[in-house]
């Protein structure tokens, strides 16, 4: 029933196109404003989140180069005498020395007298996985080594110059603290470890094997051969002798 007075249309109309203007409003400030905003906070997060893993990873690689190195077990091999004797043969006599970090020795020196110029460090070798070495493991965190013997290439290796009793923890780890059930057990397996891949895992270890450098020496110069923390047996050349401490 109607009670005579007109639909009001432009009322109505008016009242449609707030309500349109409204929306569009809103939708543009949406799109314009706040749609963007909310971009630039995700992109700055995500910018963050990145920003954190790179810093991480620079913090690992800085350490791990820290460990390449580092320097965990070194000797100095000085070359005192190279002579031939009444047979024509050379015989090139060294003075093996364990050192520390600042050179100093270790424990007490070894003259030795080998046939030939071309000499051998022969060594046991264990080397943990790369995560233990990173972080700096207390039991995994460097790779070890055992002087197993010094031989030269004119002689047969099982006549070599033994340094290390082999399955014995080095005496040198010993010396800086007793060493753990886990390292005595690892030397002690040695050889089982090294033929048993699923074995050596369980350890944590990456690799297990001998390894023997060799140097052809030269007279009157000092050598030195040291393990890295990652298990690379390296030799390196250093200074000549003074005269006074060879003899010709």
């Amino acid at each position: 029933m109607s009670d005579g007075r007109p639909f009001p249309i432009r009322l109505f109309v008016w009242s449609v196109l707030l309500v349109a203007v409204a929306a569009v409003s809103v939708y543009l400030a949406h799109e314009l404003v706040v749609a963007p905003r909310r971009a630039l906070q995700d992109r700055i997060r995500e910018q963050k989140e990145t920003i954190g893993k790179l810093e991480q990873e620079k913090q690992r690689l800085e350490a791990y180069l820290k460990v390449l190195k580092h320097l965990d077990r070194r000797a100095r091999v000085e070359v005192l005498r190279q002579v031939r004797d009444q047979q024509g043969s050379l015989q090139t006599t060294i003075r093996f020395t364990e050192i520390d970090s600042a050179g100093k020795p270790v424990n007490v020196s070894r003259e030795l007298s080998l046939p030939g110029q071309e000499v051998y460090f022969d060594t046991l070798v264990i080397k943990f996985d790369d995560h233990f070495v990173e972080q700096g493991d207390p039991l995994k965190g460097r790779a070890l080594m055992l002087f197993r013997r010094i031989f030269s290439s004119t002689m047969r290796a099982e006549d070599g110059f033994v340094i290390d009793r082999e399955g014995q923890a080095p005496e040198i780890y010993a010396g800086r603290q007793s060493p753990s059930d886990f390292e005595k057990e690892l030397w002690k397996r040695f050889w089982e470890l090294a033929n048993d891949e699923k074995l050596a895992k369980e350890h944590g270890v990456r690799a297990i094997h001998g390894d023997a450098p060799y140097m052809h020496l030269e007279p009157d110069r000092v050598y030195e051969v040291s393990l890295r923390s990652t298990g690379e047996v390296v030799i390196t050349p250093g200074a000549r002798l003074a005269p006074s401490q060879t003899t010709r």
